[in-house]
C-alpha cells in the first residue's frame, strides 16, 4: 500500500513539475533559473496550465483588440474617458497608495507609477462613482471588465521587468494623455507597443514585461483587466470563480471611505514591508506572533510577497488548509 501510495506522489510531483515547465518556460524573455523558482509564476503554473489549456483566444504577447469587440465602446467613447482622467489627474488624485496596502502594485510606487482605482474585481469604488461617473457608466455596461483604473506613469518612471500572477485574465490599455512618442513605452516579451491617444492595445500580462517614460511628458492610459475567453461555457464559470478569489484580495482604496475586500492579506503587506518591526500595521498588534513570523517569511523570500499570496491562493483553490498565521 505504501508502495503505491509512494508512486502515486512521485507521479503528481512529476505532473506538477511538467506543469511548471510548461508555463514558466514559455516566451522569449525569461527569468533565471533561481529567479524563476522564488517567483509567484511557479507557484500559480498548475492554475494558469489550465487556463491556457481551454482559452479561446492565442496564447500571444500581444492579441487583436477586434479578438474583443465587446470592448468597442470604450475606444469609441475614448475623449469622454480622458476628460475625467485629466480632470483628476490635475486635482491631484492620481496617486500612490498612502499605506502598504496595495498587494498588487505596491513595488511600483517607488518608481513612480500612480493609479486611481475605477473597480476591481468588486462594485466600483465609491470615490470613483463620485468623480468619474460617465467612465463607469460606459466600464459597468461590459460584463467582461473586472477591473479598471487610471494609471500615470510620470517623466523618467519606470516599471521594473514582471509579471502578473493569474493568465484568467488579460491587460487592456488605452491611451488618454500620452507622450504619443516612442520613447514612452511597453516591452512585452521582448515586443515593445508606445501608447499613442486613443489607442488601445491588449496583451497577456503573464508573459515578462517592463515600461518605460523617458519623455517630459505624463503618461495617463485607462488600465482594465478583461475575462479572458474560454472554449467552453463551464471552463468560463470555473476561470471567472477563481479569478475573483484569486484577485479580489488585491482590491486598495483610493479614500479613507473605500471599503475594499483587500482584508487580512494587505494589512499583512503593510507588516511585510516593514520587517523589522517598526510599525504595526492596521489590525495586527505590534511584535505579535502574526507580525513576528510574517517578517521571517519576508526575510526569508527576500522581499516578494507575491511569492506568499500565490502559494496560499493554490492551497486555498486545492482545498487545502495554510495556517491561518500567514
Amino acid at each position: 500500500m505504501s508502495i503505491r501510495r509512494e508512486g502515486a506522489t512521485h507521479a503528481l510531483g512529476l505532473i506538477l513539475l511538467l506543469f511548471i515547465a510548461a508555463y514558466t518556460w514559455r516566451g522569449k524573455v525569461r527569468h533565471g533559473f533561481f529567479r524563476q523558482l522564488s517567483d509567484h509564476s511557479t507557484f500559480m503554473s498548475p492554475i494558469n496550465s489550465f487556463v491556457y489549456l481551454f482559452s479561446s483566444v492565442p496564447s500571444t504577447p500581444y492579441l487583436k483588440p477586434s479578438l474583443f469587440p465587446d470592448l468597442a465602446p470604450i475606444k469609441a467613447q475614448w475623449e469622454t474617458i480622458r476628460a475625467e482622467a485629466v480632470a483628476l489627474h490635475e486635482a491631484s488624485k492620481i496617486q500612490a497608495a498612502g499605506k502598504y496596502n496595495d498587494i498588487g502594485f505596491n513595488s511600483f510606487f517607488r518608481r513612480g507609477w500612480r493609479r486611481f482605482y475605477l473597480k476591481w474585481y468588486d462594485r466600483p469604488h465609491p470615490s470613483a462613482v463620485a468623480v468619474c461617473p460617465k467612465t463607469l457608466a460606459i466600464l459597468q455596461n461590459i460584463p467582461s471588465v473586472k477591473a479598471a483604473m487610471f494609471a500615470m506613469l510620470p517623466p523618467s518612471g519606470t516599471l521594473t521587468l514582471h509579471r502578473d500572477p493569474y493568465a484568467g485574465s488579460l491587460r487592456y490599455h488605452l491611451g488618454l494623455e500620452t507622450p504619443n512618442d516612442d520613447g514612452c513605452t511597453i516591452v512585452v516579451d521582448g515586443e515593445r507597443y508606445s501608447w499613442r491617444d486613443g489607442e488601445e492595445v491588449v496583451f497577456d500580462e503573464t508573459y515578462l514585461h517592463w515600461a518605460e517614460n523617458t519623455t517630459d511628458k505624463d503618461r495617463i492610459i485607462l488600465f482594465c483587466d478583461i475575462d479572458r475567453p474560454m472554449k467552453y461555457r463551464w471552463a468560463q464559470a470555473v476561470n471567472h470563480a477563481m479569478g475573483v478569489f484569486l484577485m479580489r484580495a488585491a482590491a486598495s482604496p483610493n479614500e479613507a471611505g473605500d471599503r475594499t475586500r483587500a482584508g487580512s492579506e494587505s494589512r499583512v503587506l503593510q507588516s511585510v514591508s516593514d520587517p523589522a518591526g517598526r510599525q504595526a500595521p492596521e489590525g495586527l498588534e505590534p511584535d505579535s506572533v502574526l507580525h513576528r513570523e510574517v517578517a521571517a517569511v519576508r526575510r526569508h523570500l527576500g522581499g516578494d510577497f507575491l511569492v506568499l499570496l500565490s502559494l496560499k491562493s493554490v492551497l486555498s483553490v486545492l482545498s487545502l488548509k495554510p495556517s491561518t498565521q500567514w
